[in-house]
């Protein structure tokens, strides 16, 4: 070999080595960036992230926020929305797999999130991120286990589902606010007879008609001083008590007296705005929001046509709260851990928190430190009527609110008559030891 051969071969590998070296540099430069932050602000990425949730979670309100942070970040979420009917069994079937997306929905509450998700095995601890010191503490309690915080509640669990109805239909008809069942017979009575259909109700979609049921924990409650406490050691059974008997009683005997109408079976919750505003209906069960819900749809219907009350069911009075709601969660098994925690952190800023309150009819405020709430007469006015609280059944009782979309089967085959009321109870108390002795709950285990 020539020198002259010798030295184009000596140049060549020196050319190919600083070559291979520059690709190097190169990709960890992009490694970096993916993952560096600057101030408030990330540098872009080209990543996807997939959400899993149940209809009626996600707002639009939230979407838009996300386009938002997809064009700041380059992060881009894509929502996997599923019908509530299907939701549960299909998160369920996915954690057990081992194969969920990388964030997703469910409802919070201290007890749930142990037996139904296995959180600390299924979900990233957020207890260190920035927004954790500004969620408040009841509703932050809700997804705590162990000291450490597993999800963030950005919905407003200030809002009660309570009664609202029509109030130009009660002034015509001379009726009054019931507060007691055998009165709220009587005005349904009343409006049935006058041509309109007392109550709307959406049994299809598998969840509302559960409400008027575990809604009435502070009821039961008053009734029966201790009985969440005897209910989660195992000391009481829901068969045995005499007042939630009775909740379901009274309720299949309003279905049964025609209150619900003809179509409660097939009505679809998504319509309850327009069948509210066509004056077809009286009442129905929703949170504050549907007022001003109406009126943004409908603008000849104005927002203070409605009022709202508790529901009278065994004669209750006391107003429904719960610190718990739907809330996001990370998949522990994510690839992508990084940028879902970004996106929440994104959502958890109080400017985009304002945001959502700001565009989200439902939303009178959100349980966060720096937040403006909505000056909502209809709201106060609720509470003033109401001031004894209670905190509703499925967030103080143990194994009851993963069972939500089971009891709306029970509850539809009540009302065709296929089950009796004391059924849904025993059906009740079955899937709670199931699930007790499933996550070996010592109370069970006596």
């Amino acid at each position: 070999m020539t020198k002259l051969q010798i030295l184009f071969i000596s140049i060549f590998l020196v050319g190919a080595m600083f070559v291979g070296c520059a690709k190097k540099s190169d990709n960890n430069s992009i490694s970096k960036l993916d993952l560096t932050k600057s101030g408030t602000e990330t540098k872009k990425q080209s990543v996807t992230i997939t959400y899993l949730s149940s209809q009626d979670w996600v707002t639009k309100a939230e979407k838009q926020l996300a386009a938002k942070f997809e064009k700041e970040t380059g992060i881009k979420v894509e929502y996997q929305i599923v019908p509530s009917n299907q939701y549960l069994n299909l998160l369920k079937a996915k954690l057990n797999a081992g194969e969920c997306t990388d964030l997703f929905g469910s409802q919070s509450g201290k007890f749930d999130i142990v037996s139904f998700l296995n959180i600390e095995k299924n979900c990233v601890n957020l207890s260190d991120e920035s927004w954790a010191k500004r969620i408040d503490p009841l509703v932050a309690e809700q997804l705590t286990v162990n000291g450490k915080l597993y999800g963030i509640t950005i919905y407003d669990v200030s809002s009660c589902w309570v009664i609202s109805y029509n109030k130009k239909i009660f002034n015509e008809l001379g009726l009054k606010v019931p507060t007691n069942f055998e009165q709220f017979k009587l005005v349904c009575k009343k409006i049935k007879d006058s041509g309109i259909i007392p109550i709307y109700e959406c049994v299809s979609d598998g969840w509302h008609h559960v409400l008027w049921f575990p809604e009435l924990g502070g009821r039961f409650e008053e009734v029966d001083p201790g009985l969440a406490e005897k209910l989660n050691t195992h000391h009481a059974l829901f068969a045995e008590n005499k007042t939630m008997l009775k909740a379901l009683n009274q309720l299949q005997e309003i279905n049964q007296l025609g209150y619900f109408g003809p179509n409660y079976m097939s009505n679809t919750f998504a319509d309850t705005e327009k069948n509210m505003a066509s004056g077809k209906y009286a009442m129905t069960l929703f949170n504050q929001g549907l007022p001003r819900q109406i009126e943004k749809l409908f603008p000849e219907v104005k927002e203070d046509t409605f009022g709202s009350f508790v529901m009278p069911l065994v004669d209750n009075q006391i107003l429904n709260v719960n610190p718990a709601g739907p809330s996001i969660f990370i998949y522990s098994g994510s690839k992508k851990t990084e940028a879902a925690k970004q996106y929440v952190e994104y959502l958890a800023r109080p400017e985009n928190l304002q945001f959502l309150i700001d565009n989200t009819d439902k939303f009178n405020t959100l349980p966060f430190k720096g937040v403006k709430g909505k000056n909502v007469k209809q709201v106060k006015e609720l509470y003033s009527m109401f001031p004894k609280q209670g905190v509703v059944y499925q967030t103080q009782i143990k194994y009851l609110n993963p069972q939500w979309m089971d009891i709306g089967i029970d509850l539809s085959e009540m009302f065709t008559g296929s089950l009796k009321p004391v059924d849904v109870l025993r059906n009740i108390d079955k899937r709670r030891e199931e699930a007790a002795k499933a996550v070996k709950d010592p109370a069970w285990n006596n």
